[in-house]
């Protein structure tokens, strides 16, 4: 027992007081309500605050446990088998002549909750946005109700806003996983709009605290119509953005899992739309992919700086 505070106490010290981080993967589901209440001091304007401590609303279930760990294990061992059968669980032949690789298609409830919607309704905004099945279940289905009016708070200058993004794959023990998109340099989609520009957004787990914001970005302009239509963008058109603001520093995604200490890794894709004109919008997508197109030779579209020129 000494033995295991000692251990928890100098994982403390070492994260700055990262314990839950060290419970978290081991207990799972029992300590994360407790978790996020115990470690965040933020509390919603008019709400009380708590009069028991949080440890007491845990459920210190001995079943659950072990049910959260036989499930852990069960994905330790499928994680395994793909790893020894070949990179992405396929065999090594089949991953070099790879062409096309679909990463989301929409067919079911559990496939639209692989992803998650937000607006800025979490500003003070009055955007809505929905997510659903479209017809026949065979695509997703989002739409809204863009409004750009500024919340009367006295510091938000700008509103309008509506988002959808894929939750970061997530591995055995609540271990981050990434990405490998090397041996493609395309995405491609199949979609249905109502002819407003959208804004693909492609998220890098970031190695720095500063670069939390850093997004790669590229605007996909939908026709409109009762037609469905196939995108292609390549990966060297995406440019590197922080905040709402296009860098000047700018350089090509890192497109597999060999960077630095998996700093810059792509965690997951998103879709915002925010062209500052109220009403209504739509769309539907079928699939999302990849596309290794040989006839592309581009590497990066835009033009880059010299660091520390020589005189």
């Amino acid at each position: 027992m000494a033995l295991t505070v000692t251990s928890l106490n100098s994982a403390c010290l070492r994260g700055r007081c990262c314990r839950h981080q060290v419970l978290h993967p081991l207990l799972g589901s029992l300590l994360s309500d407790s978790v996020s209440k115990s470690y965040s001091s933020y509390r919603r304007p008019g709400t009380q605050p708590e009069k028991k401590p949080s440890w007491q609303n845990t459920d210190f279930s001995l079943k659950k446990g072990f049910d959260v760990l036989k499930t852990q294990l069960s994905m330790l061992k499928k994680e395994t088998k793909d790893y020894l059968t070949g990179p992405g669980g396929h065999p090594l032949n089949q991953y070099l002549l790879e062409q096309t690789r679909v990463l989301w298609v929409f067919r079911s409830q559990e496939d639209l909750n692989k992803w998650v919607i937000s607006s800025d309704v979490e500003i003070g905004g009055k955007s809505e946005v929905y997510l659903t099945l479209g017809r026949n279940n065979q695509a997703a289905l989002l739409y809204g109700t863009l409004n750009t009016e500024v919340p009367r708070d006295g510091e938000t200058k700008y509103s309008g806003y509506c988002s959808m993004r894929a939750k970061p794959p997530v591995g055995s023990f609540a271990r981050k996983k990434y990405y490998d998109w090397s041996n493609f340099n395309c995405l491609y989609l199949r979609v249905r709009g109502d002819g407003r520009p959208w804004m693909v957004n492609i998220y890098t787990d970031p190695y720095f605290s500063h670069q939390k914001d850093d997004l790669y970005n590229y605007f996909m302009f939908t026709r409109g119509g009762p037609y469905w239509e196939e995108i292609k963008i390549p990966f060297s058109k995406f440019f590197l953005s922080s905040r709402g603001r296009v860098q000047d520093d700018q350089h090509p995604i890192w497109l597999d899992k060999a960077s630095f200490l998996q700093a810059l890794s792509i965690c997951t894709l998103g879709f915002t739309i925010g062209d500052k004109v109220d009403g209504p919008f739509q769309l539907e997508i079928d699939f999302i992919g990849l596309l290794n197109d040989r006839a592309h030779t581009e590497e990066f579209a835009y033009e880059t700086y010299e660091k520390n020129p020589r005189a």
